[in-house]
């Protein structure tokens, strides 16, 4: 059986010492979220943007990072991941930070309602009331979403909504091992459901904290791969990675999309493990060459010329 190389497996080992044992012996969401907290300090100083500032988009707290290259910079709307449990606007300040950096656009990023509290459909209503804002806000501007994990699924169902409810007009959508099967039927799921930072257990209780009705597990608003509608969406780059759970769910998308005739940039990358985009630097290489494309995408999509 493939192994990761030795330097990758050591910071698999090295994220997984950082995480909440979720599903087995931790399962109160106040300790599973101060324990999270507390191993998630930047270790190192936040990359500057010229402007940061926390808004209010109709009820939904948002981040704005404005790399101030132009008046009329293009804006991409950022879902973080987490589970649609963990995570939120400061354990993905750096990379909404790079993110802006590196494209040039203004970076909305969405504090969405977080399960268990608030299930399914909180966050990716949320979700769209920020889109609604973004658009409002930065009119005339060119338009795309983003999001890690559980934040890609509910980039790929702003798509849904903006094209189901009349808009706002999405320019691209930029999916980074995204998590959307709740039935976990990928063969991924169980050859790298143990090992590699990301688990099965995990996963198992993401999606039993967010969706709470059976029939929520086929509606394509929380399950996009569900036999939803994919045409007519905007184009999409989609990031998957070798030794993560959520493998098939990314690479199974792509291929849906492309079947509906969606344009699609799949990007593979077998070596490497779920969140490594967040890792980009000397001891990675392989994260900082995706994230190169990835930027590259949205700065290319996102250029009105």
């Amino acid at each position: 059986m493939t192994r990761p190389a030795p330097a990758v497996q050591a910071l698999i080992d090295l994220a997984a010492a950082h995480f909440p044992p979720l599903g087995t012996e931790m399962t109160d969401i106040t300790e599973v979220r101060a324990f999270f907290a507390a191993r998630q300090k930047p270790a190192v100083t936040p990359p500057p943007v010229a402007h940061v500032a926390d808004e209010d988009a109709d009820g939904v707290p948002v981040r704005v990072y404005d790399p101030a290259v132009h008046e009329n910079a293009p804006v991409i709307v950022f879902c973080h991941g987490g589970g649609f449990i963990l995570c939120d606007l400061e354990s993905h300040d750096g990379f909404c930070r790079t993110l802006a950096r590196g494209t040039g656009a203004t970076v909305v990023s969405v504090d969405y309602r977080r399960a268990p509290e608030h299930p399914f459909p909180a966050a990716p209503e949320d979700a769209y009331t920020a889109l609604l804002w973004a658009a409002r806000t930065f009119t005339g501007r060119r338009i795309a979403v983003a999001g890690d994990s559980a934040g890609a699924n509910l980039a790929t169902v702003l798509t849904l909504l903006a094209r189901d409810r009349g808009g706002p007009r999405i320019t691209c959508q930029a999916l980074y091992y995204p998590m959307l099967d709740p039935t976990r039927s990928g063969p991924s799921h169980d050859e790298n459901g143990q090992g590699y930072f990301l688990t099965s257990d995990h996963l198992r209780w993401y999606w039993a904290g967010y969706l709470r009705e059976p029939a929520d597990r086929t509606d394509p608003r929380a399950a996009p791969l569900a036999g939803a509608d994919l045409s007519g969406l905007p184009p999409a780059h989609v990031v998957t990675a070798g030794f993560d759970p959520l493998r098939d769910d990314g690479l199974a998308y792509a291929a849906a999309l492309t079947a509906a005739g969606v344009a699609v940039e799949a990007h593979h990358y077998a070596g490497m493990f779920h969140g490594f985009l967040s890792m980009a630097g000397d001891d990675l290489p392989e994260a900082a060459e995706a994230r190169a494309r990835a930027f590259g995408f949205l700065r290319t999509a996102l250029d009105p010329n």
